[in-house]
């Protein structure tokens, strides 16, 4: 027989907010690669200023969403202005890695400008989590 997946309450918030994260997160990730490929493919833009145009997109809304969605339950939160400067490091922290990544694939690698996108996608939403959850939202 199978064994049925019991949560307990802490469980069950965790897996809650990763869900909400994933929604809110991956909305932002596929606007900040939106707008990379436009600025790279569209506008002719070099890979790390199309980075930056990114980041300023994505951090303006991920700052929106995930306060009031993804981790709307995590925590007392604190005074405002720490956590917006906690989210403002965080957010230094992703561009930081999305930053090495286009400069990795498109500069040493010399593969194609889209290239960095996978890691954008799958390796620095989920370093953010962790450190959200952990330091931004507690």
């Amino acid at each position: 027989m199978l064994k049925t997946l019991s949560l307990d309450d802490n469980q069950r918030a965790l897996l809650a907010q990763i869900l909400r994260y994933a929604v809110t997160g991956g909305f932002v990730t596929v606007l900040g690669v939106v707008v990379y490929a436009l600025f790279v493919r569209v506008v002719g833009t070099a890979p790390l200023v199309a980075n930056v145009a990114a980041y300023l997109v994505a951090m303006a809304a991920g700052y929106f969403l995930h306060s009031r969605f993804s981790f709307r339950d995590q925590g007392s939160r604190g005074k405002p202005a720490q956590v917006g400067a906690k989210f403002f490091i965080t957010s230094g922290i992703s561009f930081s890695l999305n930053s090495f990544f286009v400069w990795l694939f498109t500069s040493i690698f010399h593969w194609d400008k889209l290239t960095p996108i996978g890691a954008m996608v799958f390796i620095t939403p989920v370093i953010c989590f962790v450190i959200y959850r952990k330091w931004v939202f507690v």
